[in-house]
């Protein structure tokens, strides 16, 4: 049952300088003052001590406990995922600010090895949960309630049951999760030691990737290729990671007996596959109403006849281009979070006064962003990578809300907090809503509005029918491995079959282009993961219509929602509002808000 806390990476966030002010750094202390802390290697001796005498006392006896005993054998367990979940996240996060750093890789992945060894006697643990009688576990549910609060996460495990190997083999493959973790590291070290050239300059790849967003359509293009071509220096090491990641999983689900790749995900997000497979659908269907219209409206406005890859984030030509200084963001976001509820205001502000937050692009600092929720009794850590674009503004507010969002479910301890990766994107996308619409209130002029709203139809886009697309790929990628070792070639075909389908006619594809499915993350760390982010994206439109429609009362049942963390179904989490994820058309609800969104745009254009 132990697991470790996980950062919400966020695909595509934008990555200071002087003119963006003073950028805060993370204060790590509050996990531990240093990696030679002697509360360091307290925490360690404790853990190697508490996983050996769990063993001792619970292996083969879980089935002879009673309501009481049980609790207790949780309640054990718990403390030891809050001792572990501290200790990697702590070495986490300093790899995090400096992976190319030897030092910092060498201290977490020696921090993991630790961890792995000391916590394999527990892999019993799940196991025996799993052969507990459902029967004898409904009466125990009944007589002590301490223990009912746990069913939910019990249920999640036993979920697993039908997928369960014997016990030395699951023994073997919990100690064969560093190898799996020596890929990613691969992955994040290729990623931030690659350098790239632009007009004599040498840049990191959230500079570049920034690029993209430039003003000035020759550096949009000189940023593209360069990056075209970096990545495919690079591209027999990505294709190896891909390739060796994809094995593994077919390895271990074609034991496990999944039937597809995707099940352990679903199973991980506790969602049903109809559910994903309903979203998938409705985007897909979508595509023409959203993206293809948005892109050909796009087209006119920048005066070109095709679209190059590097258009698709492209500023407005009626764009203000100044720079958002971080005293501003702050402001912007804080302003909006404590209009919604002056709770969600105390609750964010923390994060900028603590050292909560580390903003700062710099030299082999992991690329994007992420929200990190450590443990329950510390609180979460946001990494951004700031430069000021307006986009950052809207990063900064989805962080923020993943922070609030994991601040909220602490209480629930260490196995309920943790939100299924559905329902974790809720606060994040719900609160750049929130910044979005304050922005639009303040909008001095049709021109403002109208690049306010662009740039929102963008992030949509961007949230929802790109990481479709991105769920497509992975779905191509990983039923084509199971047929043998997939080419550079090969997998750069399966990204181009999904990229024009979701793009839409307004684009050509330049060479190279094929091969940028290299640098992003999920991919790698977190297969399917990305479904969740149009998942948020889909909910929380359905959610802010609920808002705008009936705001009374909203903010208490929206709190209550996410106090809950991971201790309730989203059928559950959603009933409250009327609404009802494995309805398909809940998901067209959702759609229809981007699609009322472009339709205001081709409005202005008349």
């Amino acid at each position: 049952m132990f697991h470790l806390p996980t950062p919400l990476h966020d695909a595509n966030a934008p990555s200071g300088d002087d003119a963006l002010g003073r950028l805060p750094e993370w204060d790590l202390t509050d996990l531990y003052p240093s990696p030679d802390a002697p509360e360091l290697k307290r925490d360690l001796d404790w853990l190697e001590q508490a996983c050996a005498d769990f063993a001792k006392d619970y292996e083969g006896k879980l089935a002879d406990l009673d309501a009481a005993g049980l609790l207790e054998c949780i309640k054990r367990d718990e403390k030891i995922s809050n001792i572990a979940g501290r200790v990697m996240s702590y070495a986490g996060l300093r790899y995090y600010q400096h992976t190319t750093d030897g030092d910092r890789a060498k201290f977490m992945s020696d921090c993991q090895e630790k961890i792995t060894n000391y916590t394999t006697p527990l892999v019993f643990f799940t196991l025996e949960l799993n052969r507990l009688d459902e029967d004898a576990l409904t009466t125990m549910y009944a007589e002590d309630g301490d223990l009912a609060r746990y069913k939910p996460v019990l249920d999640r495990i036993r979920a697993m049951k039908p997928y369960q190997l014997s016990d030395e083999l699951e023994k073997f493959l919990h100690d064969m999760g560093v190898v799996g973790d020596a890929w990613e590291r691969l992955f994040d070290e290729t990623i931030a030691g690659l350098t790239f050239t632009i007009d004599d300059e040498e840049l990191g790849i959230e500079a570049t990737l920034n690029l993209l967003t430039d003003q000035d359509r020759r550096k949009r293009e000189a940023g593209a290729r360069e990056l075209a071509r970096v990545f495919g220096q690079n591209i027999r090491t990505f294709s190896r990671v891909h390739n060796t990641a994809a094995k593994e999983k077919e390895v271990i689900d074609r034991w496990r007996g999944m039937s597809t790749p995707q099940t352990g995900r679903h199973l991980s997000n506790d969602v049903e596959p109809e559910v994903v497979e309903a979203l998938r659908d409705a985007v897909v269907a979508a595509y023409p109403k959203l993206s293809h219209r948005y892109y050909e409206l796009k087209r006119k406005w920048l005066g070109l006849d095709r679209m190059q890859v590097w258009d698709r984030n492209a500023p407005l030509p009626i764009e203000d281009t100044k720079t958002v200084d971080w005293d501003s963001a702050r402001d912007i976001v804080m302003e909006a979070y404590s209009a919604f509820d002056p709770r969600m205001g105390d609750l964010a502000n923390p994060f900028f006064s603590k050292g909560w937050i580390d903003a700062g692009v710099k030299p082999g600092k992991a690329p994007g962003a992420f929200a990190h929720p450590t443990v329950t009794d510390v609180h979460p850590y946001v990494m951004l990578n700031y430069l000021g674009k307006p986009r950052d503004v809207m990063t900064l507010a989805h962080e923020l809300g993943h922070g609030v969002h994991q601040v909220l479910a602490a209480d629930q301890g260490e196995l309920l907090a943790n939100t299924p990766l559905t329902l974790a994107e809720t606060a994040s996308v719900f609160g750049e809503m929130l910044t979005f619409r304050k922005m639009l209130d303040k909008a001095a002029s049709d021109t403002e509005r109208k690049v306010l709203l662009a740039g929102k139809v963008e992030d949509m886009i961007n949230t929802v029918v790109r990481q479709i697309a991105f769920y497509d790929f992975e779905c191509k990628l990983h039923a084509a491995r199971r047929g043998g070792e997939l080419t550079p070639d090969d997998i750069n075909a399966l990204w181009m079959s999904v990229q024009a389908e979701s793009l839409g006619p307004a684009f050509d594809f330049m060479d190279g282009y094929e091969t940028f499915w290299a640098y992003i993350p999920h991919f790698v760390h977190s297969p399917f993961y990305v479904y969740a982010y149009a998942f948020g994206d889909g909910l929380v439109n359905a959610l802010y219509a609920v808002y705008e429609e009936a705001p009374e009362g909203f903010q208490d049942k929206y709190f209550d929602m996410l106090k809950a963390g991971g201790s309730k179904h989203h059928k559950e989490l959603l009933a409250p509002f009327g609404l009802d994820a494995s309805d398909p058309a809940f998901w067209d609800k959702g759609l229809s808000m981007i699609s009322r969104l472009i339709d205001e745009l081709e409005a202005m254009e008349g």
